[in-house]
């Protein structure tokens, strides 16, 4: 461990890692059971168009959720659009700034305005209260986003979006797993959309899901992930596209039959960083409801510059430096993001929650290739960070800027 500044790899020393620890490093599941699909999935020469493993993996999700309809789709963002397209969203939609940028991107790309709102500082979530105020005659709907899969103000838009006339759906890309009120994420609003991107604790490579409890709209997604075919040669309506392979279903049967395993690894992990700095001046370790399901797939600090003594941005510095990849989730917020930023309509937004949380969140690895002895030494070099922050911060300032992160994962 560091005995003093001139220790830390910012500095000069050793890294205390000599592999990185990374946020969302893939959890792989039992190699053998996914070899053995795949050699099955080549053996029939069926690679993808709805083939068995998209199939079975629908139907396991399905189970999984309680019974609710799922469409598996190539990515979420890809679900997040046809659902926009097939509920007949137009004019403008209301979401958090405080989301990974393809949750607007999704809205945008088809022609819908994005109209960001403010979040609960607490929850991180949207805020009903901000989003009533920004409705217009041209708003058509909410998409709320259970972010890092503690669930939104669920009730509350539920009784908004009624009251309002407006259609309501989730981004669940982080919630797979997760619970509110005793019912799984993917029974809420009129679809929930979830990410399998490989980054997420059970994941298909690429992929995702959609979820909803109407029939009729899980048939209409159906066809339209599918360039709009009802039939063998009969196309019904405007499609595309988001057809998730073979190989992508197989390693989600895979990564789903490891379910339990992985979320006991993040819950140990979740345990140990809260109880190694959740005494720590300045950091709040974001927990999750024990009376609810979670998949503790994101360990998330917030970090209080004055209470602290040193920054997020400085303590992000000095952690990558070690090897520690922490990540500054979702900084800057999608408002402050290209191509929002440069419209005229964006330029007077001003969200305070979202900008103070963008500064001070970071995001710390977990996930299977994470022992528990890693998240204790992380642990420990926090503190030693935090300790020594006001001299460490000053001698950061003649430093390099921190390498520029690989492209956001979600």
């Amino acid at each position: 461990m560091k005995a003093s500044l001139d220790d830390l790899a910012v500095f000069g020393g050793p890294p205390a890692f000599a592999e990185s620890l990374c946020v969302g490093r893939p959890n792989i599941g039992r190699r053998e059971d996914f070899l053995a699909r795949i050699g099955a999935m080549l053996d029939r020469r069926w690679l993808t168009n709805d083939g068995p493993y998209v199939r079975e993996f629908e139907r396991a999700l399905e189970r999984h959720l309680g019974g609710t309809h799922c469409i598996a789709v190539a990515n979420a963002t890809l679900g997040l659009g046809i659902v926009a397209r097939a509920l007949g969203l137009t004019g403008e939609v209301i979401l958090p700034a405080f989301t990974f940028v393809a949750t607007a991107h999704a809205l945008k790309w088809p022609g819908i305005e994005p109209v960001f709102a403010d979040v609960d500082p607490h929850t991180h979530n949207l805020d009903p209260e901000y989003a009533e105020r920004l409705i217009t005659s041209r708003t058509t709907g909410i998409l709320g986003v259970h972010v890092w899969g503690r669930p939104c103000a669920v009730d509350e838009l539920t009784e908004l979006a009624r009251r309002r006339g407006l259609t309501l759906l989730f981004d669940a890309g982080h919630a797979f797993g997760c619970s509110h009120g005793g019912r799984k994420i993917g029974n809420f609003g009129r679809a929930e959309v979830f990410s399998f991107h490989a980054t997420k604790f059970v994941h298909s490579f690429e992929g995702g899901a959609i979820a909803t409890n109407d029939a009729d709209l899980a048939a209409r997604l159906k066809r339209m992930r599918n360039f709009g075919f009802s039939g063998y040669d009969e196309v019904a309506e405007l499609g595309i596209n988001a057809k998730m392979s073979e190989a992508a279903a197989a390693m989600g049967l895979t990564s789903l039959e490891s379910f339990d395993e992985i979320v006991k690894i993040n819950k140990e992990n979740h345990e140990i960083y809260c109880s190694g700095l959740g005494q720590v001046p300045g950091l709040r370790v974001v927990e999750y409801d024990p009376d609810e399901c979670a998949n503790y797939q994101y360990v998330v600090v917030e970090v209080e510059t004055a209470a602290a003594g040193i920054s997020r941005d400085a303590l992000h510095k000095a952690l990558w430096a070690e090897g520690v990849l922490a990540r500054r989730y979702f900084y800057p917020g999608c408002h402050r993001m290209e191509p929002y930023r440069s419209l005229p309509r964006y330029r007077g937004v001003r969200l305070p929650m979202t900008d103070q949380l963008a500064d001070r969140v970071l995001c710390l690895p977990t996930g299977s290739a994470v022992t528990p002895r890693d998240v204790e030494l992380v642990c420990m070099l926090i503190e030693f960070c935090r300790a020594h922050g006001p001299e460490l911060s000053i001698r950061l300032r003649d430093i390099v800027p921190a390498p520029v992160p690989a492209p956001h994962t979600y």
